[in-house]
């Protein structure tokens, strides 16, 4: 599953009042702030990074600049006009994206958009993504439960089987994720990340016959009845 979002990279600038290091070019204070566009639109926290990397040009002090909290708020001083590179990083494994971003003085304040791919995100990332909108795999899974819907009956009781699972050890729910993989159908929804070691299913969209093993099994193991 890929998900993208728009950032938003806010940059304010004003003259300040100190000496010239170059002439004929006043002194600035300058200030990049970064955010994420929800479906809207709107500006929100952009919490689905973890951290920012600003790499400024070599000539100032500390070029690599870090910052921990949303809107990873970079302000610095000085006279000329460069691009940076900045990097932004989530959670996940590879979860390294990085933008350039042209600082210049043309207009006291201007935004730049980007768009930004996570691949595969982990179920804690897609919930903080789902804040600025859904994700593509949630109008499928709705789809697929309105089919599910339909057939109304079930061979089990769902909700007790779902309440059953996480009582499983680890050895009894590996051999769940295997009779899912083995029974089930189109209409099943299924996530499967394998680099964050997540596996997520909707029993309801399980076919009857899937559920009812599963159910056997799960008896069997005493966690339900």
């Amino acid at each position: 599953m890929i998900v993208e979002r728009k950032i938003k990279i806010v940059t304010e600038q004003h003259n300040i009042n100190k000496p010239a290091v170059m002439e004929g070019f006043p002194m600035k204070e300058w200030t990049v702030e970064i955010y994420v566009l929800d479906q809207d639109g709107k500006e929100k926290p952009a919490k689905c990074f973890t951290k920012v990397v600003y790499h400024l040009h070599p000539s100032f002090e500390n070029p690599d600049q870090t910052f921990t909290e949303p809107p990873f708020k970079c302000t610095n001083e000085g006279w000329g006009e460069f691009e940076m590179t900045i990097d932004l990083f989530t959670t996940e494994k590879g979860g390294k994206h990085t933008v350039a971003h042209d600082l210049n003085f043309a207009a006291p304040q201007y935004e730049v958009e980007h768009t930004i791919s996570f691949k595969n995100p982990s179920q804690a990332l897609q919930q903080v993504l789902r804040e600025t909108g859904p994700l593509p795999s949630d109008e499928e899974r709705k789809l697929k439960k309105g089919d599910g819907a339909k057939k109304k009956k079930h061979a089990v009781d769902v909700d007790k089987m779902a309440d059953g699972i996480v009582k499983l050890g680890e050895d009894d729910l590996l051999q769940i994720i295997q009779l899912i993989h083995d029974g089930k159908d189109d209409n099943t929804y299924i996530q499967n990340n394998i680099d964050a070691g997540e596996f997520s299913v909707d029993l309801y969209t399980l076919p009857e016959a899937l559920q009812k093993s599963l159910w056997d099994f799960m008896a069997k193991q005493g966690v339900v009845s």
